[in-house]
Parts: C-alpha cells; sequence; structure tokens
C-alpha cells in the first residue's frame, strides 16, 4: 500500500487548483506550508480568508477594493474625461507601476474568445459603453494586450464606441533597451507603424 497523508493530498489538490500551479509546483508548496512554523501557516490562512471578505468589485471601473467606489475612482486629482480600458485588474496594476498616467480606468475582466464561448455579454463592456454614454468619458485608451484575442477585443469597442468618444490604442513594439536584430517581425512591424515625430 502507497504512502498516504490525506491532510497532505487535499492540500496539494487545492493548491494545484491555482492558475499556472501544476502538480509538482502544488507538492512542493505544500510541503514549504507544512515545514512553516505555526503561525506563519495561521497567517498566511487568514490572509487568503480576509481577502475573500474584504475584497470586492468596484461598482464604477470593476477594478479590485476594499472600498466602494475604489481609491482611483474616489480621488478628486483624477482626470474623470480619460479612461484606460484593460483586461484585468493585473494589467491595471501594471499600469499604476509605470506612473503617467492620472486618468481613469475600466477592467474588462477578460477579452472576446468566440472559441471559448466568451462574449461581450460575459465582459464589463455594457458598464463602459453606458459610462461613456452618460457623458463621463471624452477619450477611450484601449490597454488590451496585444494578443489576437486582445487586439479583436480592441477593435470590437472602437466599432461600438463609434463617435461618442477618442478612442486611442496604446503603442506597442521594440521595448527600451531592445535589440533590433533579435526582435520578430511583428514586433518591429507595429514599432514602425506607431513612430512618431521628433519634437
Amino acid at each position: 500500500m502507497a504512502y498516504r497523508l490525506a491532510s497532505l493530498e487535499g492540500l496539494i489538490r487545492n493548491l494545484a487548483r491555482l492558475p499556472g500551479i501544476g502538480e509538482k509546483t502544488a507538492a512542493r508548496l505544500a510541503l514549504h506550508i507544512v515545514r512553516m512554523d505555526l503561525e506563519a501557516a495561521r497567517s498566511l490562512a487568514r490572509s487568503i480568508e480576509e481577502v475573500k471578505q474584504k475584497v470586492g468589485l468596484c461598482s464604477v471601473c470593476f477594478n479590485l477594493t476594499e472600498q466602494d467606489p475604489c481609491r482611483i475612482c474616489a480621488d478628486p486629482q483624477r482626470s474623470r474625461d480619460v479612461c484606460c480600458v484593460v483586461e484585468g485588474p493585473g494589467d491595471l496594476m501594471a499600469v499604476e507601476r509605470a506612473g503617467g498616467f492620472r486618468g481613469t480606468y475600466h477592467v474588462l475582466h477578460g477579452v472576446l474568445a468566440p472559441m471559448d464561448g466568451v462574449g461581450p455579454e460575459d465582459l464589463k463592456v455594457a458598464a463602459l459603453l453606458s459610462r461613456i454614454g452618460r457623458g463621463e468619458v471624452r477619450e477611450v485608451v484601449l490597454a488590451t494586450n496585444p494578443s489576437a484575442e486582445g487586439e479583436a477585443t480592441a477593435a470590437y469597442l472602437a466599432r461600438e464606441i463609434g463617435g461618442r468618444a477618442k478612442v486611442t490604442r496604446i503603442a506597442y513594439g521594440i521595448p527600451f533597451g531592445g535589440d533590433l536584430k533579435y526582435c520578430d517581425e511583428l514586433t518591429l512591424k507595429r514599432a514602425l507603424e506607431a513612430r512618431r515625430t521628433l519634437d
């Protein structure tokens, strides 16, 4: 009979449900948790429980928040007429870390993926169009990822917004410090298309 610990196997199964965590990584994490002192393990468990109890979605932009509206939407220093549309909360955090953007956001919570059964009704598209329709937003910055789904979502949103607001798309291309000879053709093509005049 194989050596088994039901509680450890249960922890491994639960950890393996997390995105990007396979069976081996789940086992490694579970063994690390077993080696933690009891107070550290309790602190981890409390953090998981606390985030589930306190974190929800902002009723305006659908970002993760512990207050409603979120701190960004409630900030009077933010420009209300410029709205950056992102796929998920992680993308919003990346834009915020970069600094420089002082508008508001709208989190779609995904991208259009017809092959996976994800349509506009599965995303926060209607709420975005409603914000634009109320005249709150004059410019929409489409900051979906440069993937096939992200591009399709950006194109769809641009069509839906029509002339109700100015629609812009984030530029993409050669990263700072990058080397042209190592860039793939699509990245180089996009960089050339997004070129700008130097003042």
